[in-house]
């Protein structure tokens, strides 16, 4: 017999999970899928270790990490933990400008202190800065993986249902809704279908329904595989996140956590991966010579660590070309794509927005919404 939901979401990472929670808190009938299990570890959302900031070079998304920290202590209420722990960030880099995120902070009254490279070396001997540095007290480090699981706790207990190894194959429109298909001829018939696949949703695209204007309005969504590299502290110096861009390279570290023992700090290229068709293409081999990018420059700019890393590990960006999220819809195929690369702070926003679209009770960004811009404009 075919199972039937008002809402269906297709992927439970940091961005379906979220979208679930909001949904099932506003009283709607909610089943999520998921192809393996939440916070799968060959998706985006597994792992201790993501940044949290508030530093950005357009306020807009520096007012978004405001609105989204409401959320997160939302949820730290709900679930009784602490699923951000506070470290604070450094920028640095001729590329990263902190000058002008001083600016942006200031405007935005984000707490924030302006060094000069001297000043910061003599705060943090970890670091060799080359330039000015931002630092922001309010930053710190996101549990990702414990955060994905709060929030299905969340939405399972406003009466969500989750449904795990339900790998999605098809959706296809009917006269009333929409029919979700298994690759193992599982069904679900839903009124509406919010899809948050991360790096498998390329895969997907075309076997949506989704109309073919819509579909061609969408933005090229691409797939890295990336690396990440874990060193070992050499003493006990406090470690605060940080992202320095030259034009050399553009890296970002922070601790590990967790994934790391709690003895290191994660540290890689900012998409310094290989391009990929979807994650279905992801072999979890890690590139030597980016291995040998990231250890120069740990080498050259991080003497407060061990230059040999003792853990590495693969992971999935998905990127639109503007960096923008993605939170369309459809009739009531809602799509959505978070960009792995700086996407994770701002989940429970993103699922406030994406159950604000798919309810139709809400606007949202127009930035987010390329493909009704353009159907429109046609």
């Amino acid at each position: 017999m075919t199972q039937s939901a008002e809402y269906v979401v297709v992927g439970a990472g940091l961005v379906g999970a979220a979208t679930a929670w909001q949904l099932a808190l506003r009283g709607h009938d909610v089943t999520i899928l998921e192809r393996t299990v939440p916070a799968s570890h060959d998706g985006s959302s597994h792992g201790s270790a993501r940044i949290f900031r508030y530093a950005y070079p357009d306020d807009f998304y520096t007012r978004a990490v405001i609105e989204s920290k409401v959320l997160w202590d939302e949820l730290d209420r709900a679930s009784g933990l602490e699923l951000i722990t506070p470290f604070g960030a450094v920028d640095y880099g001729p590329e990263r400008r902190p000058e002008h995120l001083a600016r942006v902070l200031d405007g935005a009254g984000v707490e924030h202190e302006l060094l000069s490279a001297a000043d910061a070396r003599s705060r943090w001997p970890q670091f060799s800065f080359d330039t000015s540095v931002l630092w922001h007290p309010g930053a710190g480090v996101i549990d990702a993986e414990r955060s994905v699981n709060a929030m299905i706790d969340q939405a399972v207990k406003h009466g969500a249902t989750l449904l795990t190894g339900w790998d999605v194959a098809s959706v296809d429109k009917r006269e009333s809704g929409y029919r979700v298909s298994s690759v193992a001829g599982e069904e679900i018939d839903a009124g509406n279908v919010i899809v948050s696949a991360g790096g498998w949703l390329p895969g997907l695209l075309g076997r949506l329904g989704l109309p073919d204007g819509f579909l061609a309005g969408l933005p090229e969504i691409t797939v890295r595989q990336e690396q990440a590299y874990h060193f070992r502290y050499r003493n006990d110096e406090p470690w605060p996140t940080f992202i320095h861009k030259s034009a050399a390279i553009q890296t970002y570290g922070l601790p590990g956590g967790r994934d790391a023992g709690f003895a290191g700090q994660k540290v890689a290229e900012y998409n310094g991966g290989k391009f990929i068709p979807s994650a279905a293409a992801q072999t979890g081999t890690v590139d030597p010579d980016n291995r040998r990018r990231v250890v120069d420059y740990v080498q050259k700019y991080l003497p407060g660590l061990d230059p040999e890393p003792y853990a590495e590990t693969t992971c999935l960006f998905t990127n639109t070309p503007t960096e923008d999220f993605l939170i369309d819809r459809a009739d009531g195929l809602t799509i959505l794509s978070p960009c792995s690369g700086h996407g994770a702070k701002f989940a429970p926003l993103i699922g406030q927005w994406a159950a604000d679209l798919a309810t139709g009770t809400g606007d949202i960004p127009a930035r987010f919404r390329p493909a009704t811009a353009r159907v429109s404009a046609n």
